[in-house]
């Protein structure tokens, strides 16, 4: 008797275990929260839902005005805000857009969530009777399939290099990451993309990489991530990014060429023809794509720019050097075979160094005025790289379309 009633004991146990266990709340997603609030809930069940959304956006964010949450075109909106006589709202910088937030029971944590369309950008705040407070710039867009792994898609690998030290930069150094697609046979010399500001973008790109070299959409290409070169391991402020990306020389692609790539090349075997090689970066690594291309357009044939610093930013330069100059130099220079993917939002900088949405404006007249073959996608974004991410699949396609070895 004994025994049977430990045993009940146990399974009893048991049970209450895998309630717990089943009873777990959720992560929260836009879409869960929506679904939430739509259901009015009231009494504990608000405070669990309240609880929910303390945890996600974080109790102290919440009071001070939490950034917003996005997944694709849903975003949502949280704050907490204690005896508040109307509803909180969400508005835009130019009034076009408001959102009242919606009471969580009768807690003090307020909640909205909206579906944005594909390219919103705005700068929005907080508005709590007649104070505005929080807020920030966003923007959203449609992510599609190719810009997510795939089961069934063969990854390739994605493997950190050994701190480069310079000899062309002296006295920096760097990290840097190589990208070798599942494809990649050493018996057939691979294509060639090389990414500035890598750091970041290593983090997205192999798996458009993936996506595309298995539909036959690009071909089998290596991806050289590469940041920067730090002056000082231990200090961030020591960076010597804009001598390098902004200044308007053929240093830097010297630096790529007679450094990187050979050293790549000590592993895969890459084609060595302008048409096989692919240069890419956002704000000033922009420009710095732009320019190892302009400077040795034999060996780097196409441009991918995001939000491209095409201004007078470089360290030292005089108002004849700058990278603002390009426009004026395209136009009254030969046409270099060079295939150019530019993009911009109307929302991006403008300060002393000059504006940039004119600016890569400017390039692309100049670019269609010589007969170039490019192309420029200008929305309402931001000086970020959200924009250039969401469009990558197609960017790479039109890059790499009608690609044939010469």
């Amino acid at each position: 008797m004994l025994f049977r009633a430990a045993l009940l004991l146990i399974l009893v146990s048991c049970l209450v275990s895998i309630k717990v266990i089943s009873a777990q709340e959720p992560s929260l997603t836009p879409k869960t929260l929506g679904a939430a609030l739509a259901s009015k809930p009231l009494g504990n069940d608000a405070g669990r839902i309240a609880e929910q959304v303390r945890s996600w956006f974080g109790k102290e964010d919440l009071v001070k005005g939490a950034r917003p949450k996005v997944d694709g075109l849903n975003v949502a909106w949280a704050i907490e805000v204690p005896g508040a006589a109307s509803a909180p709202q969400v508005v835009s910088e130019d009034g076009a857009f408001r959102l009242p937030l919606t009471r969580i029971g009768e807690t003090n944590v307020y909640a909205a969530v909206a579906e944005l369309t594909d390219g919103t950008a705005m700068r929005w705040a907080y508005d709590t009777e007649g104070k505005r407070f929080g807020g920030g710039n966003l923007e959203v867009y449609w992510i599609g399939p190719d810009g997510i792994e795939h089961a069934g898609v063969p990854k390739g690998k994605l493997t950190g290099q050994p701190v480069w030290r310079s000899k062309i930069f002296p006295d920096t150094e760097r990290d840097w990451w190589v990208y070798v697609p599942a494809q990649y046979k050493p018996e057939s010399p691979a294509c060639v993309m090389v990414f500035q500001d890598g750091g970041g973008m290593k983090n997205y790109v192999p798996v458009v990489f993936d996506n595309l070299i298995h539909k036959g959409e690009m071909p089998v290409t290596i991806g050289v991530f590469i940041n920067p070169g730090s002056k000082s391991a231990a200090d961030a402020r020591a960076t010597n990014r804009s001598f390098e990306y902004d200044t308007v020389s053929d240093k830097y692609a010297r630096f790529l060429l007679e450094e990187i790539l050979p050293e790549v090349e000590k592993t895969v075997r890459l084609r060595r023809d302008g048409a096989s090689r692919a240069i890419a970066g956002i704000s000033s690594g922009g420009i710095c794509a732009w320019t190892a291309a302009w400077q040795r357009p034999t060996e780097f044939s196409k441009v991918m720019s995001w939000v491209g610093s095409f201004t007078n930013i470089a360290s030292g330069a005089s108002l004849r050097e700058g990278g603002h100059n390009y426009p004026a130099l395209i136009r009254k220079t030969e046409r270099k075979p060079i295939r150019v993917f530019l993009q911009d939002g109307a929302n991006d900088l403008d300060n002393q160094h000059g504006n940039w949405p004119l600016a890569n404006q400017e390039m692309a007249k100049s670019l269609a005025f010589k007969g170039y073959d490019y192309k420029f996608v200008y929305g309402q974004g931001f000086h970020s790289h959200q924009h250039g991410r969401a469009i990558l699949p197609d960017t790479l396609r039109w890059l790499w379309r009608d690609y044939k070895p010469s």
